[in-house]
């Protein structure tokens, strides 16, 4: 912590040469990716906090980490001793952290942003609540390279075509997508700058932000052409002549600013304002649309050749499931097996598998009061000793070129308690009411998030983090705009589930010091009645591995909940069993006898 408190010393100063009073340094890039690279970990360089969300805010004399339940237990534990104060988020990725600081700073203070960190959206947000307190805000692009001398260069993985046996569209399809849209609203260009809109568009991946298969670039589309700003010796060479042939040509990554400027002020051109830098939009002299992306809904409905893909994927993950589970139950009673020792074989078993190419994010595996904490990732450094009794929690995915998988299950090492059957039942009751529910079109996350909990508040217990998200086809695990919120405030996961989106459902339940619970599958939404006006949709779980029955209290299960459990697990044995050797049939089939 004493790195801490010296990068922050040094960063003080810096403040005060451009005299600003207070600094906001939040937790993204210039393309408001959730997981960022090494060079745009500014609030963790500075903080020592490396959980995905979090806002680090500096004044002359105090520093402030907001972030939401699920990193209180790891940022209370990250920031001790660094004299930085954690302010516990109520609403997840609320801006609770603006009403803070103009009730803290004095009228006239200037507050300083780095301004390709902040899009469009949050910057008018910031800008008129600040001012209306006579703040200033100012953008200081480039100050923390002044501090951050070491600071790591920007990643150049790799650039490769994703083909159309996966897409199931190729990118002149996807791209014609578009220009109707843009036809609709009458403009010349779209200015893509989010990571995984323009690999979806493009049929491109790389991996340039860890667990996320993405290159850094933008994207600015035409009428009849389009320019990727990327860096092009890192594309491969018959990319670039595929790409060029269909009019798409490649501008380098730091030129992007200098076109924006040279578009002519009678031309338009459409910007998503929630993923477009603040920085970029200010070059700008032409007639600017502001909108939402036109791509996110485009690509958060997987086509049937996506579908079947990811079907396939998942069998391949409840493979290496099986066998991580099964070298777990025969290993773990030695006494030498660690939290860490978990993370890494089971990214082993995946790594046998077909078309795998990484995790999609840092695996959570946490025994005993690990599992309380919703986001722990261990390290060699900080990670339990697994022994012969207590709750285990596995949180882990696959990013394949088929899929990206993320399941959670939990299982308990030894034997169970009353309390412990009692809680993870009330959880699971939860994750099959909201499998099985049917409801009409336009519903959204917010108003299904409660049949997750409802058996749960019966019993006084609750989780401080999201039923669900949206999952993308080998990119993001964690993709809008559909999901399971507990609330409005954010966008994130509130939009409205639809026909082919792939949505997870993960509730759960914490007891800190002691246990930690989660069940999660994914699902694909389906219609019911398809040949009807008014006709209903419902989820289908895709997910492929046994639900722990050891720890079922099956006294607290109705028959409608037995026969849901019965007839998955039985899917579960006849879609794996064939990849399974006959020890590993053995093991599954006991793991999904009827209950």
């Amino acid at each position: 912590m004493e790195e801490v408190f010296a990068r922050l010393n040094k960063l003080r100063s810096k403040m005060q040469e451009y005299k600003i009073d207070a600094l906001i340094i939040p937790s993204s890039d210039p393309h408001q990716s959730e997981y960022v690279c090494d060079h745009w970990k500014v609030r963790e360089y500075f903080s020592g906090f490396s959980g995905s969300s979090g806002t680090l805010v500096v004044f002359k004399d105090y520093a402030a980490l907001w972030t939401d339940s699920r990193y209180f237990i790891q940022a209370e534990m990250q920031l001790k001793g660094s004299s930085i104060i954690l302010h516990k988020q109520v609403i997840p990725h609320a801006p609770e952290h603006v009403k803070w600081m103009s009730e803290q700073l004095e009228k006239g203070s200037r507050i300083g942003i780095e301004g390709l960190l902040f899009s469009i959206d949050q910057q008018m947000y910031l800008n008129d609540h600040f001012a209306k307190h006579s703040h200033e805000l100012l953008n200081v692009d480039g100050m923390i390279s002044e501090v951050w001398k070491d600071r790591p260069l920007k990643p150049e993985t790799e650039v490769y075509e994703l083909g159309v046996n996966f897409t199931g569209k190729d990118r002149m399809q996807k791209l014609q997508e578009v220009r109707d849209q843009m036809k609709v609203e009458n403009v010349d260009f779209y200015l893509i700058s989010a990571l995984d809109e323009i690999a979806w568009l493009l049929n491109i991946r790389a991996w340039d932000i860890e667990f996320t298969p993405v290159a850094l670039s933008y994207l600015l589309v035409g009428k009849k052409d389009a320019k990727l700003y990327i860096n092009k010796k890192r594309v491969k060479k018959e990319v670039i002549k595929v790409l060029e042939s269909e009019n798409i040509s490649l501008v380098e990554y730091e030129q992007i600013a200098n076109d924006l400027s040279k578009i002519g002020k009678n031309s338009s051109l459409y910007i998503d304002k929630s993923s477009l830098s603040f920085t970029l939009n200010s070059n700008l002299q032409c007639k600017k649309h502001l909108g939402e992306s036109i791509i996110n809904p485009l690509q958060a409905i997987k086509n049937d050749t996506e579908i079947e893909n990811i079907k396939n994927a998942l069998i391949k993950d409840g493979v290496a499931l099986v066998r991580f589970f099964m070298w777990l139950e025969s290993n773990y009673k030695e006494g030498r097996l660690k939290e860490i020792d978990l993370v890494k074989k089971v990214a082993y078993f995946r790594s046998k598998q077909a078309h795998y190419v990484g995790e999609s994010f840092s695996a959570i595996v946490g025994f005993k009061g690990n599992g309380a904490i919703v986001h722990y990732s261990p390290d060699e450094n900080k990670s339990a000793l697994i022994n012969t009794d207590g709750m285990l929690l596995v949180d882990s995915g696959g990013q394949y070129l088929d899929g990206t998988t993320d399941i959670t299950r939990t299982i308990y090492l030894g034997e169970a308690k009353p309390e412990h059957k009692r809680n993870f039942t009330l959880v699971l009751k939860g994750n099959i009411a909201l499998q099985c529910i049917q409801f009409p079109k336009g519903t959204c996350g917010m108003q299904l998030d409660t049949l997750a909990r409802m058996h749960l508040w019966n019993d006084g217990l609750n989780y401080g983090h999201g039923t669900g998200h949206g999952v993308g086809f080998f990119l993001r695990v964690h993709e809008p705009p559909q999901g399971f919120a507990t609330s409005a405030t954010t966008s994130r996961g509130t939009g409205a589930h639809k026909k082919g989106m792939l949505t997870s459902n993960e509730p759960g339940y914490y007891k800190e010091n002691e246990y930690g619970i989660r069940i999660e599958n994914l699902m694909i939404c389906e219609e019911v009645n398809e040949n009807k006006q008014d006709s209903f949709l419902k989820f289908k779980a895709v997910t492929l591995f046994p639900i722990s029955n050891k720890l079922m209290d099956l006294n607290m299960l109705d028959e409608k909940e037995k026969t849901w459990i019965n007839e998955y697990h039985s899917e579960v044995y006849e879609k794996l069993s064939t990849s399974l050797n006959e020890e590993e049939m053995k093991w599954l089939k006991k793991q999904c006898e009827a209950i």
